[in-house]
């Protein structure tokens, strides 16, 4: 095995819930509330129900469950389906920068782990550990420069995390690695142009892929020796790089490093919308004749240039679209996701603002990013006035977190779009307590829609 492959099978082997600090204990969980939240919601999303549909044409008392269902379907299949649901709002965390989404590797661990039985402990140690691999890969290696999507990552890092539940040795792992790595180089296609429903279902599939290329290799199958270094590897591919240490012996884990998102749109947005909402009050949307963001070059790239972040007609598209949200969130007065629905799309006093808005780079800015997430709106209205509101990091981010009650409350508003109260708040106690979980069977009871746990 190359030398990239081996240090990421020794680490793999090696670490251990003990050595986890009880600040990445807690923060994990978090992302696992954050996370299943995030599924819940969108459970009714038509990519959720096509996803959903194909994972219950299997059915096994040993697999996994599909998220809200008491359906066990084959886990490559459950990590699918409930990593769409996880995925497609939009709403879970980031490595801001082309890093896409580390909380993807968490239905893939899920799924395993309840597919075998696993506890709690051992569930924390492969999504921290996955998170790691997937922040690694991302720092060494940025597909986005290279044509090539961001769920390479989701894709190794749900190989290991699945392959440390299941317990498979070094050699087994770094078979894992490889058998991940090679057949998993998806193209950025998905995220250009007009965004088709696979935009939210890329890191779902790469999830599922990663967990077959686990067992796979748990069953014997080999995979590529030079998957990363060697003649027509990964690194021919994007450039040689180097793997940095991991987290453990007083280095810090990368699971903390993600920003999670206190609103249900794409990362680049969370600071122009809460500068949108403290401009709301002052100045009525009647007197508005431009509007103009300005923000680093990656959002402006991401969410605000090409034709149809003005005027979406697509869900996905819309939830990457700067002058739409900003439009919406000026005439709401505050936010939602019920902005993405079809209804809203077709709403002219959006379209109509919209077509006021400009969004420009700051290279100012451009040089602050990816430290900070910075924007500064400003409104010029009718009479020539300026109203102006600037953010550098949104709630959520590292430098400005959310709480534990925050992350509650999130939870809380997506999971009671399918739960009552009184199972919403069941979940959230065997969420916070998933370390001393036995199995995870009682957590996916209680999120199951319309059936009474026991």
């Amino acid at each position: 095995m190359d030398s990239s492959v081996a240090r990421i099978a020794d680490y793999a082997s090696a670490l251990r819930f003990a050595e986890l600090p009880a600040a990445v204990v807690h923060d994990c969980k978090r992302r696992v509330i954050d996370t299943l939240g995030c599924g819940l919601g969108a459970f009714d999303a038509e990519p959720s129900r096509i996803a959903r549909n194909i994972a219950l044409r299997a059915s096994t008392a040993k697999g996994a469950c599909i998220l809200g269902t008491a359906h066990r379907t084959l886990p490559e299949l459950a990590a699918f389906a409930n990593g769409v649901m996880a995925r497609y709002l939009d709403g879970n965390d980031t490595y801001p920068g082309g890093g896409g989404h580390p909380s993807d590797v968490i239905a893939p661990v899920f799924a395993v782990a309840d597919a075998i039985g696993a506890n709690g402990r051992t569930a924390i140690s492969a999504i921290t550990l996955a998170y790691e691999i997937y922040h690694n890969l991302f720092q060494g290696a940025c597909m986005r420069e290279h044509g090539m999507d961001h769920v390479i990552y989701t894709a190794v890092g749900s190989a290991v995390g699945a392959a440390k539940v299941l317990g498979l040795n070094r050699e087994q792992i770094a078979n894992a690695v490889s058998l991940a790595v090679t057949p998993n180089l998806a193209l950025q296609a998905t995220r250009r142009g007009n965004l088709s429903m696979w935009k939210g279902c890329a890191a779902g599939n790469a999830a599922r892929n990663g967990v077959f290329a686990a067992l796979l290799a748990a069953e014997g199958m080999t995979g590529p020796e030079q998957a990363i270094e060697g003649s027509h590897g990964l690194r021919e591919l994007v450039g040689k790089f180097e793997l940095t240490p991991f987290g453990g012996n007083g280095r810090p884990f990368r699971i903390a490093e993600a920003n999670l998102k206190y609103f249900l749109s794409e990362y680049h947005s969370q600071s122009p919308i809460t500068a949108a909402l403290q401009l709301h009050s002052q100045v009525a949307v009647e007197d508005i004749e431009a509007v103009t963001i300005h923000t680093y070059w990656f959002t402006w790239s991401e969410i605000g240039s090409g034709p149809e972040k003005w005027h979406p007609t697509t869900r996905e598209t819309a939830d990457h679209s700067l002058p739409f949200i900003i439009a919406a969130v000026l005439i709401d007065g505050r936010f939602s996701d019920e902005i993405f629905s079809p209804e809203r799309l077709r709403d002219a006093r959006i379209h109509q603002l919209a077509d006021k808005i400009s969004v420009k780079e700051d290279a100012q800015f451009s040089q602050q990013f990816p430290r900070a997430v910075p924007c500064r709106i400003e409104i010029t209205t009718k009479s020539g006035q300026r109203r102006t509101a600037a953010v550098e990091y949104p709630r959520g981010h590292v430098k400005n977190p959310m709480t534990d009650d925050e992350v509650s409350a999130k939870f809380r508003a997506l999971a009671g779009r399918m739960l009552p109260k009184t199972r919403v708040d069941r979940a959230l106690d065997r969420l916070w307590q998933l370390d001393r979980a036995t199995d995870l069977r009682a957590i996916f009871e209680t999120l199951q829609i319309g059936e009474e746990p026991r």
